[in-house]
């Protein structure tokens, strides 16, 4: 049975993506809502992704708005790397691009906080589990679409004020190529964000063996240690990319409070805001 608010007798071709992808319109009665799927229709074996990790994700993603979920951390930290993006880069008023927003967490929240959002990612499924959250919750000015970084960035190139790009370059085979897209794709004096984890022992024992294993946080699997970034490495792959590092942050966590606090430990998981020369 179709969702409230959810008439596919509404989808109606569009030819704004790039080549290769035919375009999905479902239009809404609130203003600025226009839901997009972007269906790649050629297999491109050079797309900067691991099927692993998009099967991965596509296996959990009717759970995605489900708070006592396998997703449950990332609602517990949305309202902190909010406020942190917001407090650095306000966002009322700004185009917002969210690459690999998954079911949507961060690019909802930024869309009611007065952005203009695009979310971009290749999980089909996440991104219809992302859909249906904005129609059902009717989120105003928030937009999806099923499509790399790599070539949104040729397509759109200079066209956000924000770029966002969390929990997502550690699951991707080259995360370079991902920042060096963030980078094309903000305007000059614009704000590229990035979160990630550590590739450090202490990552190890509590993202990994800790949150995976032990609490049974996160399903066994989720993080791969080999693919973690370190700090050094991120701000390397920001500097050229002409991004200039202005700000970072660490995300601590306390098992028995359940509590999450942001501080300047970036030894597990940190943030980076960076602005476009």
């Amino acid at each position: 049975m179709p969702r409230a608010g959810f008439n596919p007798a509404l989808k109606s071709p569009s030819s704004s993506c790039s080549k290769g992808f035919f375009t999905y319109v479902y239009r809404h009665p609130l203003p600025c809502v226009s839901l997009v799927i972007c269906e790649n229709i050629l297999m491109n074996s050079s797309v900067n992704a691991d099927p692993a990790e998009l099967a991965k994700f596509s296996d959990l993603a009717h759970r995605w708005w489900d708070t006592d979920s396998e997703f449950r951390p990332l609602h517990q930290i949305n309202p902190l790397r909010l406020g942190w993006i917001n407090g650095i880069a306000p966002l009322k008023g700004c185009r917002v691009l969210d690459v690999g927003c998954g079911g949507g967490i961060l690019a909802d929240s930024m869309a009611r906080s007065g952005a203009d959002v695009l979310g971009v990612d290749l999980s089909t499924k996440a991104l219809k589990v992302a859909q249906l959250h904005a129609l059902e919750a009717q989120t105003p000015c928030l937009q999806y679409r099923e499509i790399s970084a790599e070539d949104i960035a040729a397509e759109q190139p200079g066209s956000f004020d924000v770029v966002t790009c969390m929990e997502m370059l550690e699951h991707v085979p080259d995360p370079a190529s991902v920042v060096r897209a963030c980078s094309a794709l903000v305007k000059p004096g614009g704000w590229v964000f990035f979160s990630t984890i550590h590739r450090s022992a202490k990552a190890f024992w509590l993202a990994v063996v800790g949150a995976e294993y032990v609490l049974g946080m996160l399903p066994r699997g989720t993080h791969e240690y080999a693919k973690m970034i370190r700090p050094s490495e991120l701000a390397r792959d920001c500097r050229t990319a002409s991004l200039v590092l202005q700000k970072t942050c660490g995300l601590e966590f306390n098992p028995l409070t359940q509590r999450y606090w942001l501080s300047a430990d970036t030894s597990v998981n940190y943030m980076f805001a960076t602005q476009k020369l």
